[in-house]
């Protein structure tokens, strides 16, 4: 039995295809949160995102970014902002069949996450 969260969500290469389906099919769609990204190189930043979600789900520390709160700074999100990311990452994680259990496992540490990243 695979024994932690990177191993269960597929390891990088499982949590690629997530991450490119949440941006995709979701982010990129939702004019809630889409204009945040308009600037952004979408393959560097899907590349990013996975390794740091990799690493945050006790994956191999590839991620080399910046800390949360410097990452966000000056873009003022909002909770919504916030609630809506998480939103979109619970319907990608199930689209490819994680379970609730693993969902909400991957979701608390995003929620850890919440005061580093709003308001700033």
């Amino acid at each position: 039995m695979e024994n932690n969260l990177y191993e269960r969500l597929g390891g990088h290469e499982g949590i690629g295809k997530v991450v490119d389906y949440f941006y995709n099919e979701l982010v990129l769609k939702d004019d809630t949160v889409n204009q945040f990204f308009g600037n952004t190189d979408m393959e560097k930043q899907r590349s990013h995102q996975t390794k740091f979600i990799s690493y945050a789900v006790g994956g191999p520390n590839q991620y080399s970014g910046q800390a949360m709160e410097k990452a966000h700074e000056g873009m003022n999100l909002q909770p919504v902002h916030f609630d809506t990311i998480t939103k979109h990452l619970h319907k990608a994680l199930a689209n490819f069949g994680v379970s609730e259990a693993d969902i909400y496992e991957a979701l608390t540490r995003v929620e850890s996450l919440r005061e580093d990243i709003i308001y700033k």
